[in-house]
């Protein structure tokens, strides 16, 4: 009981690097002695040290014969830090719980393996299932070499995202907004549409600045984003993904410091998402959030790239106006989009559904 109290306080500590670390994973470390926690770490900024060499710092002395708790498999080779495992082995350290293997290619095991070939007891899977829900965009970008991407609404009753004019503001209340600004910490890039950026001239900011990469991805087919748009007057990365091969259009977003990427069309007749993702790996993004209207949200869900699903739902009916859900082809009863592992949660008169999307492949 107390190792899993132990490595839970370990989880808490690694959520502490959300929007600072990426690529890396969020990794939190506890130092136990005599069944008490004498040092505590975690990986703070990218660059920085790692959750290990931070807990070992803070112990001291005190690490010597401590048992180490920590929420992934500690790296074993020489980055932009030294490797872990030779701090642990310094340090003194006895024992080694992690909650899961790191799955980077240049450790994998290896770093786990190299602990016990210096006599250190270890081992693995203690609270596993959360540890790797805390990275799943370092875990989704390594296995399936794309961002984990997920897929904010925010909807009437009836489904609408927006009325007839593509208006928007405000479907939900404050506490719904608030959480769905939260959801923009943790990830690397924020995707919309140019009809949001027209209808809703947004910032596309984070509430908190924090040192990590966030890039702002605009899709817009015909380079209609209007160059007066407010986010084009914030600071930071801005990616414009476009279809168009009007070289002046373009040049003219190139002068403003916003970068331009021509891709390919989909089935749906709309920018490809396979592009589009890829081009976002190559760029170390892992993390996605598509905050777009009806047709970016509706491309997504049609594309099948949607991991995760935040519904907020507002207790309003609109009519006819723009559903998330219009581009979507029909689907068999036996076969709709379904959304496993779901949490339901009241936020004031709003209701959120979080949800991963159910895959058979």
């Amino acid at each position: 009981m107390k190792d899993t109290a132990f490595m839970a306080e370990a989880l808490d500590l690694a959520k502490r690097g959300c929007g600072r670390v990426s690529p890396n994973p969020m990794v939190g470390a506890v130092l136990v002695k005599n069944g008490r926690v004498v040092g505590r770490g975690w990986h703070r900024r990218f660059g920085g040290p790692h959750a290990e060499a931070e807990a070992i710092t803070d112990a001291g002395r005190r690490a010597q014969g401590s048992a180490l708790y920590v929420t992934m498999e500690p790296c074993c080779f020489h980055g932009k830090t030294p490797a872990c495992t030779s701090a642990v082995q310094l340090a003194g350290i006895r024992r080694v719980v992690a909650a899961t293997l790191d799955p980077n290619p240049r450790v994998k095991g290896r770093g786990l393996r190299f602990l016990r070939g210096c006599g250190i007891e270890t081992s693995v899977g203690l609270l596993a299932g959360a540890a790797r829900q805390l990275n799943e965009g370092y875990f989704t970008s390594l296995r399936l070499h794309r961002p984990f991407v997920v897929l904010k609404v925010a909807a009437t009753l009836d489904g609408m995202v927006a009325d007839e004019t593509g208006h928007s503001k405000w479907i939900t209340g404050p506490r719904a907004r608030a959480l769905g600004s939260e959801l923009r910490l943790c990830a690397d890039a924020i995707v919309v549409g140019v009809n949001t950026v027209i209808a809703d001239n947004p910032r596309l900011t984070r509430r908190v600045k924090t040192p990590g990469q966030y890039v702002r991805v605009i899709l817009d087919s015909s380079l209609a984003t209007p160059l007066n748009s407010r986010l084009f007057g914030e600071p930071g990365l801005i990616l414009v993904f476009t279809a168009s091969q009007d070289a002046a259009k373009a040049e003219r977003f190139w002068a403003k410091n916003v970068e331009v990427k021509r891709v390919g069309k989909g089935a749906d007749g709309l920018l490809s998402w396979s592009e589009i993702l890829g081009e976002l790996h190559r760029r170390q993004v892992q993390t996605v959030l598509i905050e777009g209207g009806a047709t970016v949200a509706s491309s997504a869900l049609e594309a099948d790239i949607v991991d995760k699903m935040y519904v907020f739902q507002s207790p309003k009916m609109l009519g006819p106006g723009k559903s998330f859900t219009r581009g979507i082809s029909p689907r068999p009863h036996g076969k709709p989009i379904e959304l496993t592992r779901v949490e339901h949660r009241c936020l004031g008169a709003d209701f959120l559904t979080e949800g991963y999307v159910h895959r058979t492949h």
